[in-house]
């Protein structure tokens, strides 16, 4: 499957750095580049990628507000990319639907990787702030259209046996192939079974199912 992407950060050095990793990879194809977060809405809507490579920190609009934007317009996947490991904005970046998290010193390889898995619906965070972003989650209370606590007494009662299996891997950060063997069910029933558990909880993407399964200490 050839993923198409957009390349939105303010720096042309760096665009032209991410362009050509991507390019490695005859599945991807780079659609367009936003030099800023009103650009980066834009272009988005325009363009229709597969995965937006989002910077955080961008003249004329963040990145969190265009993540908001691209994210709630389901416009495209975001894949933050972001020199700082972890900030308030990264975490704000993730409470508005971005499916993962990469800090710009990953590899090439790294970065491909993510872009795929991304692409296919999976999430994706920097392994160096996992343990760092998922309590920074926990400890922090949601705002108005944010993914709500679990409660103590029942923490996902409307979710069934299967789903709650589901919800584990998902805390474990399994990928769909992964949750499939662990369970012993196909890929498309995984995938059946993501999208209701994220639907009937009110997140936005895998991280955030992930979150909640931490928080409510399910993994």
């Amino acid at each position: 499957m050839t993923v198409r992407v957009l390349l939105a950060d303010d720096h042309a050095a760096v665009r032209a750095g991410l362009r050509m990793v991507l390019e490695t990879d005859p599945q991807i194809v780079v659609v367009g580049e936003a030099a800023d977060g009103e650009s980066a809405v834009t272009n988005a809507r325009a363009l229709a990628p597969d995965v937006v490579l989002m910077d955080i920190r961008m003249p004329r609009m963040d990145g969190v507000e265009a993540t908001t934007r691209v994210v709630a317009a389901g416009t495209a996947q975001v894949l933050v990319l972001t020199t700082f490991d972890l900030d308030e904005y990264v975490v704000a970046a993730l409470r508005a639907g971005a499916a993962g998290f990469l800090l710009k010193t990953a590899d090439g390889p790294a970065l491909v990787d993510a872009v795929h898995r991304v692409a296919a619906g999976e999430g994706v965070v920097a392994p160096e702030v996992t343990r760092t972003l998922l309590a920074a989650f926990v400890s922090s209370r949601p705002g108005p259209g944010e993914v709500p606590g679990p409660s103590a007494d029942e923490p996902f009662p409307g979710l069934t046996a299967r789903e709650r299996e589901v919800l584990d891997c998902l805390g474990q950060g399994l990928s769909n192939q992964e949750i499939s063997r662990t369970l012993h069910i196909t890929e498309a029933t995984t995938k059946s079974h993501v999208s209701r558990v994220l639907t009937k909880l009110g997140c936005r993407s895998r991280v955030q199912a992930a979150i909640l399964a931490r928080e409510a200490g399910r993994s």
